[in-house]
């Protein structure tokens, strides 16, 4: 049989002059030579971050989902498509605070929201189905809120 060396544990501890001490001093060396390069290169940065091309518009359709003792309801689905359309464009689910949010284009445009309750059931274990389709009228980059209510 044949024995083996048991293995210190190493203890490793650093000085004033360690490896922290020496990264700060180098930081230090080159905070004002990046300092000055930023600073000559803010001006044209700013203007290439608010050009046209990188701003995006939007409308903003946002809502919550209130169940029948009016408190918001989680992990609804809710469904969205254009009036036209007839079949939801987007899908999205409520928060905790029954809350939901979609970017819809900024362009005059009619659309329907709806939550889909096959699954959607109180605690006791009653179904819970929506009131009514909500309809949503979107002119340019604008933010409307709405209100979906379950029932039993």
């Amino acid at each position: 049989m044949r024995m083996r060396k048991k293995r210190k544990a190493k203890t490793v501890t650093f000085l004033r002059g360690g490896p922290i001490f020496r990264s700060s001093v180098c930081l230090l060396a080159v905070l004002p030579f990046t300092l000055l390069f930023f600073s000559a290169n803010s001006s044209s940065v700013h203007a290439a971050a608010k050009g046209p091309k990188d701003r995006k518009d939007y409308a903003l359709i946002i809502g919550t989902v209130w169940g029948p003792d009016d408190h918001p309801v989680y992990g609804v689905r809710v469904k969205i498509r254009r009036a036209k359309d007839k079949r939801a464009k987007w899908e999205l689910v409520s928060d905790h605070r029954g809350e939901f949010a979609q970017r819809v284009p900024p362009r005059k445009e009619d659309y329907v929201v709806w939550a889909e309750t096959k699954d959607v059931k109180t605690n006791d274990g009653r179904p819970l189905h929506l009131v009514q389709e909500v309809q949503v009228h979107v002119e340019a980059d604008e933010r409307q809120d709405i209100s979906l209510h379950l029932s039993f």
